[in-house]
């Protein structure tokens, strides 16, 4: 009940206070939506970028997979085999 009673008092004192000084009101409006336009843009570029890099570290690691599943585990048991080797050296 508290809560509703404060926020009515609020939103009336805010009307009233908009009417008062709505020239004000508007001045500072004007200063702030360019700001938050420019800060806007920059987070938007910054985002963009950032996903641009992502997907061209992607395209970059992509390596063509074997076409059926007998070549992809002969490749892997390679891979493996070297791996072992290379253990075995150390």
């Amino acid at each position: 009940m508290k809560t509703l009673v404060g926020g009515a008092v609020a939103a009336v004192l805010g009307v009233i206070g908009l009417a008062v000084w709505f020239d004000d009101f508007l001045a500072l409006l004007a200063g702030v939506i360019p700001v938050m336009l420019l800060l806007g843009g920059c987070l938007a570029l910054y985002l963009g970028f950032d996903e641009l890099k992502d997907s061209w570290k992607k395209e970059g690691t992509e390596k063509e997979e074997p076409e059926d599943d007998a070549d992809k585990y002969k490749k892997e048991i390679d891979d493996l085999k070297k791996e072992i080797d290379t253990l075995k050296t150390k």
